[in-house]
């Protein structure tokens, strides 16, 4: 697991050299899950402030990344959200394109919902028959401790308990954090309860991962793209499908789809809020500090963003599904933005 270390730069909002004058309007890049709640937040600060309402773009949580660090200056973007952690490979290309001053800004928590039509039978999954469902190879049904390519065509096949329908998932893109979060909190899930695949991780960990993370490309998981509008347009028309979002869309979308039961836990509030929910993670922005003293509006839309008006407990963001930080996290939360605090990775 990275490590990460918190160091307060004092000039990172005063650095005069690398000027992105010339755009007036701030833009964001990266998550659709966390475009909802970025989109709320630029709608109210375009109305109440004198600075023009920021562009937010839904590129995903990877194509954020990618144009987030391709640079400083008016073609790349001021911030850019993400539904998982920066990964280090994304932070040493920020590091060699300049980009080399960003704050970090955990805004909450989201659980990952397997969804259906309301007209169709709710599920009960687990994190095992998820990765037999949608893992490109799974161990050999015939019980040796061999791997084969995956053999299953429908839900009872992977589990008698489940319905009788054929396996059919819509799913983000690899350029998705909520995709990244999925094979690592569900599929990885479910694959390490096999010992002797758990075992793999400590004597070659890259196939372990490369076992646990890959999903199925045969038609069984279906690439919805970065909207997850429209996974749910599909679920209503194609009620034996499943859909994979965030909660924030399964609860916003609640007249129409219904999200599975995983290993006992409905996808709420009350569950990903405390953990129970096994299929939940947190949510992030980050900002390029060298932007925030040249682009108009950066800091207030920063301050607006993480304000208890939007992000505490009784935010109007939560009324978008976010599951807020505690009030303490929330407090250090606006300390590290207000002075610009740097990210630096190990």
């Amino acid at each position: 697991m990275k490590k990460l270390m918190l160091v307060t730069t004092l000039t990172a909002l005063s650095i005069g050299n690398i000027q992105a004058a010339g755009r007036d309007t701030i833009s964001v890049v990266g998550s659709s899950t966390v475009y909802p709640f970025a989109t709320v937040v630029a709608e109210k600060f375009g109305k109440k402030t004198e600075f023009k309402t920021p562009k937010i773009e839904s590129t995903g949580s990877g194509g954020g990344m990618k144009l987030f660090c391709s640079g400083l200056g008016v073609s790349s973007p001021d911030i850019t959200n993400a539904s998982r952690g920066i990964k280090k490979s994304e932070y040493n290309k920020c590091i060699k394109n300049g980009v080399t001053d960003i704050t970090e800004v955990h805004i909450g928590f989201d659980g990952i919902a397997i969804a259906n039509s309301k007209e169709s039978e709710l599920f009960s999954l687990t994190r095992k028959d998820l990765f037999l469902a949608l893992g490109l190879k799974v161990p050999n049904p015939d019980g040796s401790q061999t791997l084969v390519d995956n053999p299953y065509q429908t839900w009872n096949e992977v589990n008698p308990e489940l319905p009788a329908l054929r396996i059919e998932v819509l799913g983000p893109p690899p350029t998705s954090g909520t995709r990244d979060a999925f094979s690592e909190l569900a599929l990885e899930g479910g694959c390490k309860q096999f010992d002797w695949i758990k075992a793999m991780k400590k004597y070659d960990k890259a196939a372990y991962k490369t076992l646990c993370h890959s999903i199925r490309e045969d038609g069984h998981y279906i690439e919805a793209g970065e909207n997850d509008n429209l996974i749910v347009q599909k679920l209503e028309r194609n009620p034996n499908a499943l859909g994979i979002f965030g909660y924030s869309f399964l609860e916003q979308n609640d007249d129409k789809v219904q999200g599975s039961i995983i290993e006992g836990q409905s996808p709420e509030f009350e569950t990903i809020a405390d953990g129970s929910y096994p299929i939940s993670r947190p949510l992030f922005f980050y900002v390029k500090n060298a932007h925030a003293a040249s682009i108009p509006g950066m800091k207030e839309y920063l301050k607006e963003f993480t304000s208890e008006a939007a992000m505490g407990d009784e935010g109007y963001l939560l009324d978008k599904g976010l599951i807020p930080l505690s009030a303490e996290a929330r407090a250090d939360l606006r300390e590290n933005v207000s002075m610009g605090t740097r990210l630096v990775m190990n």
